[in-house]
């Protein structure tokens, strides 16, 4: 039996709960989730699971073989760091590793000295037709030349004490919702960027939200560019009040041969029922001869995508995280380079953003 440590409850935390459940010979042994009612949700899913007061009193639980990582993103880098000088176990952390410029040295002195495998949690790889889509990639198009990655979805949802209403909190759009596309970005090119452009704004949510007196600040619309060290480019676009689309997420890669998409839809409990069944992601193949377009249904087992908003992933996920922990797979399949660099590259493409220019990387 393997004994998880839970550390933070809400939206995303109740998602990985859900998940752990799922899996065989596995025990959600403490929580830490200082809301009350976040606290008392999660004991419906994991009513053996022994409430804690602090990250410390969890750390003492006994048996404990790892920890997941789901609060607020700015507690993130300090929570791994009072772990560090604890008990340092196994650690999935959700996305994203960090929020802001200054905690980049403490990241880099922390990945240079934590003992255990840190998996740093990119749900998006793993929903199934991505997978599939990464799989098929390099095949169908001859090497990709150009990626575009769309995301057409619902606002912000509210969370505890409207966290994510600010960028210092979140670390921003481009960090806290788009690290998943720059970490694709990387994945499917196979390289690192080196000049970033971006134009972005808040036009439409939350414009009217204030908080403590702060006016919510984060941006809900933008187009990144990404051009890479190997010549191909990518392309981002975001909208963030365009729960109307039929897909949530589009990825499109065109190489030298031919083209290949993958259409996944948003999350199904949004799905409004008038319409009938929600739809099936896609996979579709064009090669540039002889032209004609296959289109292939990738199935998602219903159970996954009840257990939470990623289309399965997060199943998925913490079936190979789970391997890491017993030790039949040696290391995490997302590093904590891979989480840092996807934070860099959202904070660059805020900055390009701001500034109105293009920021190169070293």
């Amino acid at each position: 039996m393997t004994n998880y440590g839970i550390i933070g409850c809400g939206m995303m935390g109740q998602e990985h709960l859900a998940n752990i459940e799922l899996l065989d010979n596995t025990n959600i042994a403490a929580i830490y989730e200082p809301d009350r009612g976040m606290a008392d949700s999660a004991i419906q899913v994991a009513p053996n699971a022994l409430l804690t007061n602090s990250v410390v009193d969890l750390l003492a639980v006994p048996n404990l073989d790892c920890l997941v990582v789901a609060s607020p993103n700015h507690f993130h880098m300090c929570q791994l760091q009072e772990i560090a000088s604890i008990r340092p176990l196994p650690i999935l952390v959700e996305k994203p590793l960090f929020t802001a410029p200054e905690d980049q040295a403490e990241v880099l002195k922390f990945s240079k000295t934590y003992p255990a495998p840190v998996w740093v949690a990119m749900e998006y790889r793993y929903m199934p037709p991505v997978t599939k889509f990464i799989e098929k990639v390099s095949t169908v198009t001859g090497g990709v030349k150009m990626l575009t990655i769309r995301e057409h979805r619902f606002p912000f949802l509210r969370k505890i004490g409207n966290w994510n209403r600010f960028n210092v909190n979140s670390g921003g759009t481009f960090v806290e919702k788009c690290c998943h596309f720059f970490d694709l970005m990387r994945l499917i090119l196979q390289s690192e960027p080196k000049r970033i452009m971006a134009s972005a704004s808040q036009d439409v949510n939350h414009l009217d939200e204030i908080y403590n007196g702060r006016r919510s600040d984060i941006i809900d619309n933008g187009y990144v560019i990404t051009d890479f060290k190997n010549g191909a480019r990518a392309m981002l676009e975001l909208c963030m009040f365009a729960e109307g689309s039929e897909y949530q997420e589009e990825i499109s890669a065109i190489g030298s041969i031919g083209k290949l998409e993958a259409k996944v839809p948003g999350p199904e409990r949004f799905w409004p029922r008038h319409l009938g069944q929600p739809p099936k992601p896609l996979i579709i193949e064009s090669p540039r001869h002889p032209k004609g377009s296959i289109s292939t249904k990738v199935e998602v087992d219903p159970i996954l995508l009840r257990a939470g908003d990623h289309n399965g992933s997060t199943f998925f996920q913490h079936q190979r995280f789970l391997e890491v922990v017993r030790g039949i797979r040696q290391t995490p399949d997302v590093s904590l380079e891979d989480g840092y660099k996807s934070v860099i590259m959202g904070l660059a493409a805020q900055q390009s953003a701001k500034e109105g220019r293009a920021v190169e990387f070293d």
